[in-house]
C-alpha cells in the first residue's frame, strides 16, 4: 500500500473518532490534493479543483470543544500523518478570529497519551524557569476528553531559517542546564524541523514530547546533525559521519575528542533502544546501520 493511500485510511479513522457526529456535515478538503494528502482543512471556493469533499460533522466534534475551550467559534486543519510512525497522534490546528489560536495534540492510543502527557508535564516545568534562549510553546489547556488526552498549546510564531551554530549551541546548553541536580536534560527530539530562530535572537523550539533528564551532555547537538545527515546519507552512512565529525559538533560544549565520540556513540545506541521501544525501526533493523560501527569501535574504548 502507498503513502497516500496509508495516509487516507489513518484520516478515514481519524476523523471518525475526532468527528463522531450527529449534526449537519461540513465541508473539507483534503490538501494539496488526494494524491498528496497533507492536511484536511474547511472547504473554500478555490478548491472546487481538488475532487470531491469530505463531509465532517460538527457537532459534538473535537472542533465543537476547541471551540467551548478557546471562547470562539474555530475551524480546524486536521494534519494527516504517516500512519507508520510509532509516535503517530492526531495534530490539529485551531483557527478563530483571523488568526491560528492553537496546535493541538491528541492522545488516542496509550502510547500517544503518554507521550502527550509526559509533554505537557515538560512545558508545564519549562514555563517557571527563566529560559533566556529557548522559547517554548505554552499549555493553554491539557485534559480529557472522553477517551482521549488533549494537549492544547499557544502557537509559536515559526519563522523558517537556518540556525546559526552559535544558537543551536547556546539552547543545548540551556536545555540541558534545565534538569537541575537530576543532571543534564535533553529536548529529545531537536530536529531541524523543529526548531527556528525567533525575531529577537533566540530560538523557538516545539514537540518536546521526547524530553529527558539524565542523558549524557551534548545528546541534542549529535541528535541535531545526525537528524540532518539522514536528509542526505542513508542510515549508515549517516552513523558514521556522526562518529567521524563528533568532535566539531561537541567541541563548543567543553567536551574532549575522547568524550565526543564515546557520547556520539552512546547517542546512536539510546536512538536505535528508543525505536526497539517503539516497536518501530525507521532506520531499519541496527544491524545494518549500528551494529558496524559499534563493533569496529568496542576495541577503543
Amino acid at each position: 500500500m502507498n503513502d497516500a493511500k496509508v495516509r487516507l485510511r489513518y484520516l478515514d479513522q481519524t476523523v471518525r473518532a475526532l468527528y463522531p457526529g450527529p449534526g449537519s456535515p461540513r465541508a473539507y478538503s483534503v490538501l494539496p490534493h488526494r494524491l498528496l494528502p497533507r492536511r484536511l482543512a474547511p472547504r473554500r471556493r478555490w478548491h472546487g479543483l481538488l475532487g470531491r469533499p469530505v463531509m465532517v460533522p460538527v457537532e459534538g466534534s473535537i472542533e465543537t470543544y476547541l471551540s467551548d475551550i478557546l471562547g470562539v467559534p474555530v475551524e480546524t486543519v486536521l494534519h494527516v500523518r504517516p500512519a507508520r510512525r510509532a509516535n503517530r497522534k492526531p495534530i490539529l490546528e485551531a483557527y478563530g478570529e483571523g488568526s491560528r489560536l492553537a496546535f493541538v495534540k491528541i492522545g488516542d492510543t496509550p502510547r500517544a497519551r503518554e507521550l502527550v502527557d509526559g509533554e505537557a508535564a515538560t512545558l508545564k516545568k519549562l514555563s517557571g524557569l527563566a529560559l533566556k534562549t529557548v522559547v517554548a510553546p505554552t499549555v493553554l489547556r491539557h485534559e480529557r476528553w472522553g477517551e482521549y488526552s488533549v494537549l492544547v498549546l499557544s502557537p509559536l510564531p515559526i519563522r523558517r531559517g537556518r540556525v546559526p551554530a552559535a544558537l543551536l549551541t547556546e539552547a543545548v546548553k540551556e536545555i540541558a542546564g534545565t534538569g537541575g541536580f537530576e543532571g543534564a536534560a535533553w529536548h529529545g527530539d531537536l530536529s531541524p524541523w523543529n526548531v527556528a530562530p525567533s525575531g529577537d535572537g533566540r530560538l523557538l523550539v516545539w514537540d518536546w514530547e521526547r524530553y529527558a533528564v539524565g542523558v549524557p551532555y551534548g545528546f541534542d547537538a549529535v541528535h541535531h546533525f545526525f537528524q540532518r545527515a539522514l536528509r542526505r546519507m542513508d542510515p549508515a552512512t549517516a552513523a558514521r559521519a556522526c562518529l567521524a565529525q563528533a568532535v566539531p559538533v561537541l567541541a563548543p560544549l567543553g567536551l574532549s575528542a575522547a568524550q565526543a565520540r564515546r557520547t556520539a556513540l552512546h547517542y546512536l545506541i539510546t536512538l536505535a533502544d528508543r525505536h526497539a521501544a517503539d516497536g518501530h525501526e525507521p532506520l531499519g533493523p541496527p544491524d545494518t546501520w549500528l551494529n558496524p560501527l559499534v563493533d569496529h569501535q568496542e576495541p577503543l574504548t
